[in-house]
């Protein structure tokens, strides 16, 4: 694509771990090769600094990486949007700060944007709007939330779309339990088990639904402190914390054996180390964000456990649901599944279009053919006849066409 005259639109899907990196790296440095800037977009500090580390170590020495996020001093920040401006930068890495009206390309050529479902259509279209005047640059979404064929086809349907299915070689597959609270010794050999792998060299992530109040991050990191976990090395991190980034550092270098913490590590945290995860009340989560939180042991190549605790009854919908995703570990097959359980609307994790996507005669499950023959239709339509098509769409509100447009 990226050796075309036109701008590339690509959505590249594929499991936690699979790669994206690897295929985002090689493409923006073709780039970069061509005269031209990349600049790779993520949806928190944590992720930005972890993708710049792991970039930086992809890459040519000749190749200058600059980091940029709303935390930086003042000094540090500037001297970034000087060597971004003047070229000097060859990938800019950042979170939102990249799109801020402050930040001018030399000549933005290659656009990643990881994690897409984390941001709007305004927040892409500014950044794409950033390439010199009368040209656009590449666009490569990323996911580890795999899409539907459906959705795919609908809410992206300008997209073409690029799927990893395979995990890098040396990865052993995560073995998942589901703990019901109500047989007690599964919840004993639970935390018994954290305490072997911790004494294996290894760590563990203990996931809450909350931050206070009974089950909650607070709640439970003092419990196992003074009770099943005595002893180990527990910190606790959650979203209102200003030193969050510090402490995932501290994480990540090893110096904590037990991580208790909200869902801030579902996406992207790579902790080689981490070996078993513990997710507590996992019928509060969504079957993707489930998946993701999963993804994140198994990632150093030692052999990884997920336990899903759940207080739910074992004849409820939501036990069955938990035991599904505990079965299964694609998450090509749980983003169907995800599909039976949820709407449409919501799959994607946030409103795209600023409301509420709700198809009123459409089912995403059971019209798979009637939309792909549209999609197919369409496309043709636009291939053989691109007047009519212009004429066939004239009449779409100035709206919803700006949201075309952008999308």
């Amino acid at each position: 694509d990226i050796a075309r005259p036109e701008p590339m639109t690509r959505l590249l899907q594929g499991e936690v771990g699979s790669g994206k990196t690897l295929v985002a790296v090689a493409a923006m440095l073709s780039a970069v090769d061509a005269g031209h800037q990349a600049a790779l977009l993520a949806p928190t500090e944590v992720l930005a600094h972890q993708h710049a580390r792991s970039t930086a170590a992809m890459l040519p020495e000749d190749i200058r990486l600059t980091v940029l996020s709303g935390s930086m001093k003042v000094a540090e920040k500037r001297q970034a949007l000087l060597d971004i401006v003047s070229g000097q930068a060859d990938i800019v890495i950042g979170t939102h700060a990249i799109i801020q009206e402050s930040v001018e390309f030399f000549s933005l050529g290659f656009v990643v944007i990881d994690e897409q479902h984390r941001f709007g259509v305004e927040q892409r279209d500014s950044l794409r709007l950033k390439a010199p005047e009368g040209t656009f640059p590449h666009v490569l979404v990323m996911t580890a939330t795999p899409i539907p064929r459906t959705i795919a086809m609908t809410v992206f349907g300008d997209l073409e779309v690029s799927s990893l299915h395979e995990l890098p070689g040396g990865r052993k597959p995560i073995q998942s339990s589901v703990v019901p609270e109500g047989k007690p010794a599964w919840v004993r050999r639970a935390w018994q088990r954290i305490r072997e792998e911790v004494a294996a060299g290894h760590q563990a992530y203990i996931v809450c639904p909350r931050i206070e109040g009974e089950g909650g991050v607070l709640e439970l990191a003092e419990e196992l402190q003074n009770g099943a976990l005595a002893g180990l090395r527990i910190m606790v991190l959650h979203g209102r914390m200003d030193d969050k980034d510090d402490r995932m550092a501290a994480f990540a270098r090893g110096e904590v054996d037990v991580l208790v913490s909200t869902t801030v590590i579902e996406v992207g945290v790579d902790v080689a180390n981490a070996t078993i995860i513990l997710i507590r009340e996992s019928e509060n989560f969504g079957v993707s964000q489930l998946h993701q939180l999963r993804g994140r042991v198994g990632r150093g190549g030692n052999a990884s456990l997920c336990l899903f605790h759940t207080l739910s009854a074992p004849d409820s919908a939501s036990f069955e649901r938990i035991n599904k995703i505990a079965a299964t570990s694609s998450g090509f097959e749980l983003t169907e599944l995800d599909m039976d359980y949820r709407r449409e609307g919501d799959v994607l994790g946030t409103r795209q279009s600023g409301r509420q996507r709700t198809l009123q005669l459409l089912d995403l499950n059971e019209d798979l053919l009637i939309i792909e023959r549209a999609y197919e239709d369409a496309y043709q339509l636009v291939e053989d006849n691109p007047e009519l098509a212009f004429e066939l769409t004239a009449e779409i509100r100035e709206k919803e066409q700006e949201y075309l447009d952008k999308a």
